[in-house]
């Protein structure tokens, strides 16, 4: 019992020796309050900026800032908006050399970006993680990679016709595929531009096929178009060469997703009976291509609410290439199927 009401008693006089140490002058320094009024409150004006009287209309009519700039005794530096850069690049050894697209002052500046498209901001958070981790390779500490042998191959033999001959390309292919490194949180595989391309070979007998398709092309991707023209004549397809017969656009950063976000969200979906991107589709170096027809184009937002503006039987179709910083087919399928873009068939690599 004794011990008992020692322990109480020893609790009672550790609180009031911490009463006592805390004094109530120093008990404010360790409280704070938002409505304290700091020290530098006296600084503060009490009056706003809005009750100043209004100037006299002398004072107006003889106000002269470009007089007064004159006046000064030491002027202003110039502005560095008055350099105009050249508009032609002359090589490396030119005095005159034009600044960086990221300088103001560049004639390539472009500001921004001020807000990242729905896309990006998925890939940077989930998407890319989710590749890294499937397709990531555990090499324990201490492994060595295997030599690997040379890609092409010498020609052996005495012949006369072997010597300064090129190399061979591998065995069974002519083709020199890309080589697949580790996948890294450096070389995770992204998007890296689209390509959408149309071509209205009836513009050879009338050019408003091709201001049609330049127009739907420009308002479905946000960028200007380039036009192209027939190289040779082909009887079989109506083309006759030096005539303008397709438009290409080229998209890359926020125009690049927001297409993208477009098709995949807003396209895609609304097509009957679409199965999907073939999986033969690649050119094996990470680059996929599918096609969309006209009924899948006038389902573009900028081009239903314009619908009556464009004629209906000129609406072409087009192809669109998509190019990721893939090696092979293999991931840059994995990067688009986590996009939201189905494939369907045999998965060629």
């Amino acid at each position: 019992m004794a011990l008992r009401e020692l322990g109480k008693t020893v609790c009672r006089t550790a609180c009031k020796d911490a009463q006592t140490l805390l004094r109530p002058s120093q008990v404010g320094i360790a409280r704070r309050n938002a409505s304290t009024v700091s020290s530098g409150a006296d600084d503060l004006e009490d009056a706003s900026s809005f009750v100043a009287p209004f100037p006299s209309g002398d004072e107006a009519a003889n106000f002269d800032p470009a007089a007064r700039s004159r006046a000064r005794k030491s002027q202003l530096p110039p502005s560095r908006y008055q350099y105009r850069p050249p508009k032609y690049y002359r090589g490396p050894l030119h005095p005159h050399q034009p600044p960086l697209p990221s300088d103001p002052s560049s004639r390539l500046f472009v500001p921004g970006p001020f807000t990242r498209p729905r896309l990006e901001q998925t890939y940077e958070s989930t998407i890319a993680s989710d590749l890294m981790t499937l397709t990531y390779t555990h090499f324990p500490p201490g492994y060595e990679a295997p030599t690997k042998s040379a890609r092409l191959r010498t020609w052996e033999g005495d012949s006369p016709y072997f010597k300064n001959r090129p190399q061979r390309g591998p065995r069974g292919s002519s083709v020199l595929r890309l080589l697949k490194q580790p996948t890294t949180f450096r070389n995770v595989p992204k998007v890296t531009g689209v390509t959408v391309h149309t071509m209205a070979s009836e513009a050879n007998n009338d050019s408003a096929y091709l201001h049609v398709a330049g127009m739907i092309v420009q308002a479905i991707t946000n960028v200007r178009v380039t036009s192209h023209k027939a190289r040779k004549s082909v009887a079989q397809w109506g083309l006759r060469e030096g005539k303008f017969v397709s438009v290409t656009a080229e998209l890359k950063g926020e125009d690049m997703y927001d297409f993208l976000g477009k098709t995949i969200d807003m396209v895609l979906p609304r097509i009957k009976d679409w199965r999907g991107v073939k999986g033969s589709a690649g050119d094996s170096s990470g680059n996929i291509s599918f096609g969309l027809d006209p009924e899948s184009i006038a389902l573009y937002p900028e081009v239903e609410i314009n619908y009556d503006s464009y004629p209906p039987k000129m609406i072409p179709g087009c192809h669109i290439t998509i190019k990721t910083s893939a090696t092979n087919d293999r991931e840059a399928r994995l990067l688009l199927m986590s996009m939201g873009i189905p494939f369907y068939g045999k998965l060629v690599d």
